[in-house]
C-alpha cells in the first residue's frame, strides 16, 4: 500500500480502505479460483493495482465518463480504476465466467456501485464507451478489431476517446499495421520500480 500512497497522496479515506482491503480479498478469492499469478501476490499492490493505475497517471476521467474494461481476468485495470474514479461507470467484460463473479464479489465486498462485470465476448458488448482500457489480453491489431465500434463519437475528457492498452516492451513490430494515430507513455517515467521500466500505455486513438 506504501507504493500506492506514495504516488497517489490525495486519496479519500475511503478510497484508502478499499485499496488496503484489495490484497486480502484477492488472495481470499486466489484459493477458489486462480485468478492471479501466485508468484506475483507478494508484489500485488506494485504489479496488479500500481499497474493498472498507471492510467490515472495519463488521464483524470471526467465525471460521468463510461469506460470499457475488456478481458479483465479479475478485474484489472477496472477494479482499481474505478476505486479511483468513483464518479465514472466502468463495464469490465471477459469470456471466462468464474473470474466475473470474483469481479463482481470483490465490487460487492468493497461496496463499489460504479462498476458492472459481464461475463461475455469483447464483440458482444453492447453500447459505446468513452475509453476501452485492457492488459495486454492480445495483439494490438487483432483487440482493435474487436473494440472500435464501441467507442463514442462526441468527446468528454481531455484526451481523444479510444483504446489506452498497457502493454510491456518494444511495440515497433505490432503497431506497424495499425492504420489509427497512436501515442505511447512510458510508465517509468510515473513510477521508479524497476517492474515499470519496460511497461507501457497506449493510447489508440479511434
Amino acid at each position: 500500500m506504501k507504493e500506492i500512497l506514495h504516488y497517489f497522496p490525495n486519496l479519500s479515506q475511503e478510497q484508502v480502505q478499499q485499496f488496503e482491503r484489495l490484497k486480502d480479498l484477492y488472495e481470499e478469492w486466489n484459493q477458489q479460483i486462480n485468478v492471479i499469478s501466485r508468484k506475483d501476490t507478494e508484489n500485488f499492490y506494485e504489479r496488479h493495482v500500481l499497474h493498472s493505475l498507471g492510467i490515472a497517471k495519463i488521464i483524470h476521467f471526467q465525471k460521468a465518463s463510461e469506460i470499457l474494461d475488456v478481458g479483465t481476468g479479475g478485474g484489472f485495470p477496472g477494479i482499481p480504476m474505478a476505486i479511483m474514479f468513483p464518479d465514472v461507470q466502468f463495464t469490465l467484460v471477459d469470456s471466462i465466467g468464474k473470474k466475473i463473479k470474483v469481479v463482481n464479489e470483490v465490487c460487492a465486498a468493497l461496496g463499489l456501485k460504479n462498476v458492472t462485470g459481464l461475463h461475455l465476448r469483447a464483440e458482444d458488448v453492447k453500447g459505446n464507451f468513452d475509453f476501452v482500457i485492457s492488459r495486454a489480453v492480445t495483439q494490438m491489431p487483432i483487440f482493435i478489431n474487436y473494440v472500435r465500434n464501441k467507442i463514442k463519437k462526441e468527446r468528454n475528457n481531455k484526451l481523444k476517446n479510444g483504446i489506452l492498452y498497457l502493454k510491456g516492451g518494444d511495440l515497433k513490430e505490432e503497431m506497424k499495421s495499425v492504420k489509427y494515430r497512436y501515442k505511447e507513455y512510458n510508465l517509468s517515467n510515473f513510477f521508479k520500480e524497476e517492474f515499470f521500466e519496460t511497461k507501457k500505455i497506449i493510447h489508440v486513438i479511434i
